[in-house]
């Protein structure tokens, strides 16, 4: 069989040593690469997987070469869902910005939120002033939506390997972490409820009791999913040696987050370089050492337990920390006594009574706050936080204005993608939907 090579044109690897026959793909020019191929009797197979494929995890796109039913090279192709997140920030505010970097990794809101928010707070330097009860919901907030990831993460892996009962159940769980976000923070999704300074509002009335009928829940739930999972031979036999990653090739990609913690080292932020507290907070790491998707899998099955465990601390200390849930500071702080009014379209009487009965000074410093926004010191921050796929950091510069110079995330998906191709090449074709699926990547956040 020959050793020719198919590459598209590209005049920065023009030096690169090649091996066997190379093609120039510019374009127009198909008909001469086809008879090309003809020619050398290669039987080699390149396929697209993807963009539109159902267990790609969105719009990505893999181009394979195939060898029968071996994969001898993949590429990764993304792009496919850019939404210039990142440059539209520049054009907000400071505080509008989290209504833009919410809808990155749209299974993880609350900490593209977080992420960004330190980073102003950071340039602020108020980081020490952000109230303790703040700081409790934003951990507990961040806890209960790490569940809420890991079950998409489990429940599509599990319907890309033919266990649709995985997939329902764990949507249905997904469900009921949904309904606490609306229930705290009016939706159920990208929720804009971190901002700079605190949170949006406080918990409503009722919340603390539907968050332990959930504690109560959800332990059961999990590990009926366990059941359905751990110790099911065809599941462990797609899974168990598959796409494998040892700590020295996850440490040459960068890679974190569960895939890394497969390989046995404790390696989370939480814990390493910790924030919002979580310094004082009793859980686990949860490790693996099998360097295979069984062992990701693993890894976020215990996750969620030790999940569970930190939102029940922050219930008991909600208890005890009363007080406001916005930095004290009005020039930064927006107003976190919102209340909807009884038509259900806007502020309640009070509510406006609240901000325009005080004085005209205050409303009028309101009015520029919301319009105009605060002013952030020149300088720049790097905020890292642990996320469900793996350190998630924003990187903020400000020029001292009211709206970023620039905002650039280092997003896990978009790193862990890198992966792909050393876990699946020289595996077969169907072990690349469980290599992808290990990973857990999310395009809105590769892609941004």
């Amino acid at each position: 069989m020959s050793s020719a090579k198919y590459t598209e044109y590209d005049a920065y690897a023009a030096d690169e040593a090649a091996e066997g026959k190379v093609f120039d793909v510019g374009g127009q020019d198909w008909d001469k690469v086809v008879a090309g191929a003809e020619d050398l009797g290669d039987e080699r197979l390149v396929v697209n997987m993807g963009p539109q494929h159902p267990s790609t995890h969105g719009v990505l796109r893999l181009i394979l070469t195939l060898d029968g039913e071996t994969v001898n090279e993949a590429r990764v192709g993304i792009g496919y869902l850019h939404t210039g997140i990142e440059k539209n920030m520049e054009f907000r505010t400071w505080t509008q910005g989290t209504t833009f970097c919410t809808r990155m990794d749209y299974l993880a809101p609350i900490f593209n939120e977080t992420a960004y928010c330190m980073s102003v707070e950071k340039l602020l330097g108020v980081t020490d002033q952000i109230p303790e009860r703040a700081q409790i919901i934003r951990v507990m907030m961040m806890e209960l939506n790490r569940i809420s990831s890991h079950l998409v993460a489990i429940a599509t892996f599990g319907l890309e390997l033919g266990a649709t009962t995985v997939m329902l159940n764990g949507f249905i769980e997904r469900e009921y972490t949904l309904d606490l976000f609306e229930e705290i923070t009016g939706l159920r999704m990208n929720m804009a409820y971190v901002r700079p300074g605190g949170v949006a509002q406080d918990l409503p009335s009722g919340a603390t009791s539907k968050i332990r009928d959930y504690l109560d829940r959800m332990p059961k739930r999990i590990q009926a999913l366990r059941k359905l999972m751990d110790d099911n031979p065809v599941f462990k036999a797609r899974t168990q040696n598959v796409a494998y990653l040892d700590l020295t090739g996850c440490m040459a990609l960068g890679i974190t987050g569960p895939v890394l913690r497969s390989t046995g080292l404790p390696w989370d932020l939480r814990k390493s370089q910790p924030y919002c507290g979580y310094e004082t907070y009793d859980f686990e790491v949860a490790t693996q050492d099998t360097c295979d998707v069984y062992g990701r899998y693993l890894v976020r099955m215990d996750e969620m337990e030790e999940s569970l465990k930190i939102v029940e601390q922050c219930l008991d200390r909600l208890q005890a920390a009363k007080g406001p849930v916005m930095i004290e500071d009005k020039k930064i702080g927006w107003p976190a006594q919102l209340a909807i009014g009884a038509d259900g379209m806007g502020n309640s009487p009070r509510h406006i009574a609240h901000i325009m009965g005080t004085s005209m000074e205050a409303l009028i410093h309101h009015f520029k706050l919301v319009t105009e926004g605060f002013r952030v010191p020149a300088g720049q921050a790097y905020a890292p936080i642990e996320s469900p796929r793996g350190e998630l950091g924003a990187h903020v510069v400000s020029d001292g204005g009211t709206r970023p110079y620039r905002v650039h995330f280092r997003e896990p998906s978009f790193v862990n993608l890198q992966a792909a191709p050393a876990m699946s090449e020289g595996g077969m074709v169907a072990d690349i939907i469980a290599a992808v699926a290990s990973l857990d990547p999310v395009m809105g956040g590769v892609d941004r």
